[in-house]
């Protein structure tokens, strides 16, 4: 009787080693998801990734803000944060680079925590609108609401829709709100932001153009005011990954365990970023990459794998679209290669013939 319990005892530590070694990594107590890659495998696709285009160099930097016309446009970095916090990066990782329009995802999530979807809905909208992300024409095209929150119109919309008793006071919740969902405190990188507030009266005109049609909810140059400097945030590429990784997590941060943004509000970014997440450019990238996703002209994009994790690639480089051409490329060999893509029953273990 007793060697029959050796031996049983011996059986469960060889099935609870054996699982261990071939599950997806995770910490004491976290949920993975049962078709999420392993860590080695993921680890070999980004350094594939990476070396296969860390000497592309398609593209320009944005040059109509100065200060990022003179970003040293070789730096490249990748990183990958996952719903348990396992981390993987590679290359430039530690370079603050401005978030640029990748924070519109974020003073959305804000303005939904405050107001509900439904209300933001109404105010903001959530469709294309075939122009550049700048266009004011496409402003005057739709006058009943400013399309959707990612483009300049809508998201200096949904920046004035975020509650304060000054402009201050707004920009302060707001950068406060990005810092919860990087894991750590981010700061305003000044010289971007003065850079941007001596060259943004195209925002300006914007502004003006949704007070006419009563689609601007504070002050509008106030409200543009505190657009730029949300775009003018500093993040690195891990950071970045894990503020995609909170959306990926169902809005808690997987590092600090906290929530941030409401689980019902998740669906609604995520979807948003689907159609117009890289601007005129999110039709190709849906077709193509089939992961919510959001690019800025500093030259980073975020890519979240819904119950997975985040990839955030930097890349100064840009297509004409003001999306980072590297990032594009990284990101699309990576979600091919580990069957990502959220429109494929292959992302959730359904095989093809």
């Amino acid at each position: 009787m007793l060697v029959k319990q050796v031996h049983a005892k011996i059986l469960v530590a060889i099935f609870i080693l054996t699982t261990l070694i071939g599950a997806p990594l995770a910490t004491s107590g976290q949920k993975v998801s049962p078709v999420a890659p392993r860590k080695a495998e993921v680890e070999a696709v980004v350094r594939e990734a990476y070396d296969k285009f860390k000497s592309d160099t398609s593209g320009k930097n944005a040059d109509y803000i100065p200060f990022l016309a003179q970003v040293d446009s070789k730096m490249f970095g990748v990183a990958i944060v996952t719903t348990d916090n396992q981390v993987i990066s590679m290359g430039e990782v530690n370079y603050a680079f401005s978030i640029q329009s990748i924070s519109k995802v974020y003073t959305l999530a804000l303005a939904m925590e405050e107001l509900g979807p439904e209300r933001v809905f109404e105010r903001i909208g959530s469709e294309p609108t075939g122009r550049a992300f700048n266009s004011p024409v496409a402003v005057v095209d739709m006058p009943t609401h400013t399309a959707n929150p990612y483009v300049n119109a809508g998201a200096i919309a949904t920046t004035s829709l975020i509650s304060a008793k000054t402009a201050d006071e707004k920009w302060n919740k707001i950068l406060a709100f990005y810092s919860k969902a990087a894991g750590e405190k981010l700061s305003l990188i000044d010289e971007v932001y003065k850079s941007e507030a001596a060259t943004n009266t195209g925002n300006k005109a914007l502004s003006m153009l949704l007070a006419k049609y009563e689609r601007i909810y504070a002050d509008p140059f106030e409200s543009v005011d505190v657009y730029t400097k949300q775009c003018s945030v500093g993040v690195n590429v891990v950071q970045l990954a894990r503020m995609g990784a909170t959306l990926a997590n169902n809005g808690v941060n997987p590092v600090t365990g906290e929530r941030v943004i409401k689980t019902e509000n998740v669906p609604y970014i995520l979807s948003t970023m689907v159609v117009a997440g890289l601007y005129d450019g999110s039709g190709g990238w849906a077709w193509k990459v089939g992961l919510p996703a959001k690019s800025g002209v500093g030259g980073g994009i975020v890519a979240v794998v819904p119950g997975k994790g985040a990839i955030a690639v930097f890349s100064p480089r840009l297509d004409e679209a003001g999306n980072s051409v590297k990032a594009q490329k990284v990101i699309e060999y990576v979600a091919q290669k580990l069957d990502l893509n959220v429109f494929s029953p292959r992302s959730v273990g359904l095989k093809g013939n």
